[in-house]
């Protein structure tokens, strides 16, 4: 009776193979793809990137620099090997760097890359010892976009 019971289980590993890696599946996984456009000088010099994560790790990217998919980590050779041999979804990607950046920053850079907004510069003095003169300017600069900013003090004008 004990080797028809060992027959039966070994008989239904075979032809059921998903139950017997169900052991192996997580319960829970985070799996998601980011698109990223990278410019340089405007939109003279674009890079499209497609990557794809897994539980927080990159496993296969597209690279337009490249023209091809190519595996970050084991788990992505799998599929960079089949993308790549599928000559329409190449074909594609090939065209995301104008199709999808250049058009979207076409989009959004009248209201981000042209954004500008005049910081707030307030000029304050500060004392050094208490009971002393003031002989210390604080600068407080804020509310300024983009991120960049150079800040000149100048005596009398000068």
């Amino acid at each position: 009776r004990g080797s028809r019971m060992a027959a039966l289980i070994v008989m239904l590993m075979a032809l059921s193979p998903p139950l017997a890696w169900a052991r192996k599946i997580q319960p829970h996984f985070l799996e998601y793809t980011k698109k990223e456009c990278r410019f340089s000088n405007g939109t003279e010099r674009v890079r499209f990137l497609d990557r794809y994560f897994y539980n927080g790790e990159e496993y296969v990217r597209f690279d337009s620099d490249w023209g091809e998919y190519r595996a970050v980590a084991e788990l992505g050779r799998p599929d960079a090997k089949y993308w790549n041999s599928q000559k329409e979804i190449l074909e594609r990607r090939r065209t995301e760097v104008d199709t999808y950046c250049r058009h979207n920053y076409g989009v959004i850079e009248s209201f981000s890359v042209q954004r500008r907004v005049e910081p707030i510069v307030t000029v304050y003095p500060a004392k050094t010892q208490p009971l002393q003169h003031h002989n210390l300017l604080v600068c407080s600069v804020n509310g300024f976009y983009p991120g960049h900013i150079e800040v000149r003090w100048f005596r009398n004008g000068h």
